[in-house]
């Protein structure tokens, strides 16, 4: 796959760390200028560093998926610099679990906000742009809640399920206005990543797979010819639990 995205330039979310961090590097070493999009500006300064020794090329923007305005900055300010966003891929997630009694509103509307009106926001900045050039790629990291749930995962799921909801309608929509841009959710299950183990540190890690499996399905999906169609991909631990 080295250079299958030569001349292209992606945007990550949530790309300083985990999952988020894989595919960036997966995507940066198949020849893409990434966009390393976090709040975590340590993390993301020094990823970018870490590929710019490699001869990769990866800059880092401050951005929180949340906040409509500066989501819409960020693509205003690369098109002044005359930049495009050809590939996004939308991967900033949070959880808390927690018994839906004991949750807060805050929190409800914190892991809302994030999992799907982010993406939901970055989606509608950048198709409207990939339409009018007439191609481009938006991928969707979903997860086995999007099609399940589990106690305490009530706003994840929600988050998750109405993500893979938009995702479709965004695949078929994209059928009908270009067919030059690809869509793909693809589901993800357990990952060795902060993600889980943060919340989760006894976690059996031979319950999870490597997040770089993840991140080879995510460029994958992005090297299918234009003539193909890869609507989802599920790439989950041999022994994953919640699915299907």
């Amino acid at each position: 796959m080295d250079g299958v995205l030569r001349g292209k330039q992606a945007l990550v979310t949530g790309g300083a760390r985990g999952l988020g961090a894989s595919i960036t590097r997966r995507l940066a070493g198949a020849g893409a200028s990434v966009l390393v999009a976090d709040v975590r500006k340590e993390q993301a300064r020094e990823l970018c560093d870490e590929l710019a020794v490699e001869g990769r090329d990866a800059r880092f923007v401050e951005l929180d998926v949340r906040d409509a305005r500066a989501v819409g900055e960020v693509f205003r300010e690369l098109e002044r610099d005359g930049q495009a966003v050809d590939v996004l891929v939308n991967n900033a997630a949070v959880d808390v679990s927690k018994p839906i009694e004991h949750l807060t509103a805050e929190e409800v509307t914190r892991v809302v906000t994030t999992n799907l009106l982010g993406p939901m926001y970055l989606c509608l900045e950048a198709y409207r742009r990939m339409v009018a050039r007439g191609g481009g790629h938006i991928v969707n990291i979903l997860s086995t809640a999007s099609n399940r749930t589990w106690t305490e995962a009530g706003p994840y799921s929600a988050g998750k399920s109405g993500l893979r909801a938009f995702t479709h309608t965004l695949f078929k929509e994209a059928q009908r206005d270009c067919p030059g841009i690809g869509v793909t959710g693809i589901i993800a299950g357990g990952m060795e990543t902060p993600f889980i183990l943060e919340r989760f540190p006894d976690a059996d890690v031979s319950m999870l797979q490597s997040p770089d499996i993840v991140a080879d399905t995510v460029l994958y999906a992005l090297s299918v010819p234009v003539g193909s169609a890869v609507s989802e991909l599920v790439v989950v631990p041999r022994k994953e639990p919640s699915w299907p």
